[in-house]
């Protein structure tokens, strides 16, 4: 069964609110979509980013896996990586090739009429989520509203908003703001926290103390994570787990944050390092080395792929692209409960609602 040309589609959607991290400020979302076809089948990956990530996958990538028998995945994914050696994979190529490669287990699945999870072997039948968002630019109002509807309304018994405001000029609303988060949840819920980098070293730590207070074991990113030295030492030093990964293009980038004893828990992104299949060689190189992994963002792109690690802790429920998901997809997961079930349809068993959508289209 030989693949066809894949077709790619982008689309932008205005955000429900302003949003921004320590680092960040954004007032859109980009979802870039592969849809690769053999036979009667059809498979759909994602990545989200900018619109050249449309542009690389349309243009570098398609044209390699056009032909290709449709159940060779790893020699797709190997001509990807070796066409890119010039382009340089950290960033827009690797979120092409992610969503090319998400496309592509997701067609094999249905030419063999098995749902992914059957595919890949399931370890789990359910998948831990967490609560994802809590943005520095919300107001309080808005902040307790969310954190509500996942813990009191969902039933997701862990959750995680945004610290490090003004790149860690805002200590003061940072504490705060957790503060009030621990107030809503109660306190069986876990709470998490995400700087996105934004803080220096010893900074990092004296907030980290301060975070202790209010129960917090999860901090993610307290310092850039290509600060491998200053997220051991920051590791070391601190009671609550540290986490990182996120910006991960490569199983290298993974393999040298755990030779340096970076990370606690190392986070994983499917529609960034590489698609499932680069997905899976860094779950199996942290559990090598005794880690867990966190799958990040896209919860669909990861659902079954976490079912099927035993060294998984959770995926992330993030605010953004649970938004999209929802909008984009028919078959979208419930995380009532705090956990989600992989489909038992076909593939991830989302169908692209290409109608519906339409409008977002940009490319």
């Amino acid at each position: 069964m030989r693949l066809h040309l894949p077709v790619v589609s982008v689309y932008t959607v205005p955000t429900d609110a302003p949003e921004a991290d320590g680092t960040l400020a954004w007032n859109s979302t980009t979802v870039v979509i592969a849809e690769v076809t053999a036979g009667d089948a059809t498979g759909t990956g994602w990545t989200y980013g900018p619109a050249a990530i449309g542009d690389f996958l349309r243009d570098h990538l398609a044209p390699l896996v056009e032909g290709r028998h449709a159940l060779d995945i790893p020699a797709a994914h190997d001509a990807m990586c070796r066409a890119i050696r010039d382009a340089g994979r950290p960033g827009v190529a690797a979120c092409a090739i992610s969503a090319l490669d998400i496309a592509l287990w997701d067609l094999k699945s249905r030419l063999l009429e098995l749902p992914l999870t059957r595919l890949l072997g399931a370890c789990r039948e359910r998948v831990p989520v967490y609560g994802s968002g809590g943005f520095t630019t919300y107001h309080d109002t808005h902040l307790v509203a969310q954190l509500n509807g996942w813990v009191h309304g969902q039933h997701i018994p862990r959750v995680k908003i945004k610290i490090g405001e003004g790149r860690g000029r805002a200590v003061v609303r940072d504490l705060a703001r957790v503060h009030e988060a621990r107030q809503v949840i109660g306190s069986e819920a876990e709470l998490y926290v995400d700087a996105d980098g934004a803080y220096t070293r010893k900074q990092a730590v004296r907030v980290g103390h301060a975070l202790a207070e209010h129960g917090v074991d999860w901090f993610e990113e307290p310092v850039p994570s290509d600060d491998l030295t200053g997220l051991h030492l920051i590791r070391d030093t601190l009671p609550c787990d540290i986490a990182a990964g996120a910006h991960g293009y490569d199983l290298p980038y993974f393999a040298r944050m755990i030779a340096a004893g970076a990370v606690d828990c190392l986070q994983i992104d499917a529609t960034r390092c590489g698609g499932l299949t680069e997905f899976l060689r860094a779950a199996a190189l942290a559990q090598a080395n005794g880690l867990e992994v966190s799958a990040h963002r896209a919860p669909h792109a990861h659902s079954a792929v976490a079912a099927a690690i035993p060294n998984l802790r959770h995926i992330e429920w993030f605010h953004d692209h649970v938004r999209m998901e929802d909008m984009f997809f028919d078959g979208a997961l419930d995380p009532t409960g705090g956990t989600v079930t992989p489909t038992q349809c076909l593939g991830h068993g989302l169908t692209l609602r290409t109608e519906e959508v339409r409008e977002y289209r940009v490319a």
